[in-house]
């Protein structure tokens, strides 16, 4: 029988995992030098800016980086881990392992993010090319910097691009040899991982 724990755990989970999302799509875009003016990009500004604008009072920039929108996530993250283990009835845990494990659950979903938006890309290039959505400008410019350098490599195939299959490859292998490794290495719940 499911019991209201469970129940809590699932939504906590379910929401807090959508905001972690827009957190770290924050941290993305600025990355990427996403156009700050699209309406998606503008929604996840001002989702996010409550809590980062006196974050970032705390933690300024570093050489284009929004530091402030990473630690965010990483603290949203370690908030998610802890309060799912008190639900669970674990209790606490280790502080300094939750927070290595919160590190681990964000680098897996910052790799996530850009794994869904290379297949998102594809389907769009076969069924939408030269849309003007904002969600497939946004998407396309999330994708370029990971691509461009794989297309300066890659020979040219006619028009056929096989850039986002070296890119699938390439975010398969960290995932599997670095991220899901650190996950076993140092223990991480599988009930409390978020991304992985």
């Amino acid at each position: 029988m499911i019991g209201l724990d469970t129940a809590a755990v699932y939504i906590l989970q379910t929401l807090g995992s959508l905001y972690l999302l827009v957190v770290l799509l924050r941290f993305i875009l600025q990355l990427v030098r996403a156009d700050f003016y699209n309406p998606l990009s503008q929604f996840i500004v001002r989702a996010t800016q409550p809590l980062l604008k006196p974050l970032r009072k705390v933690i300024p920039g570093f050489a284009g980086l929004d530091l402030a929108s990473l630690v965010l996530a990483i603290l949203v993250q370690l908030l998610l881990m802890t309060l799912t283990m008190m639900l669970m009835g674990y209790g606490v845990g280790n502080p300094l392992q939750l927070l290595v494990w919160s590190i681990i659950g964000v680098t897996a979903l910052f790799l996530k993010v850009f794994f869904f938006a290379l297949i998102i890309s594809v389907i769009l290039s076969w069924v939408a090319q030269g849309s003007h959505n904002p969600a497939v400008e946004l998407i396309n410019q999330m994708c370029e910097p990971l691509l461009a350098p794989i297309r300066r490599f890659m020979p040219n195939l006619g028009g056929l691009d096989l850039s986002p299959i070296v890119a699938f490859l390439a975010l398969n292998l960290v995932d599997m040899l670095v991220i899901r490794n650190l996950a076993m290495m140092t223990g991480m719940f599988r009930g409390l991982s978020l991304a992985i």
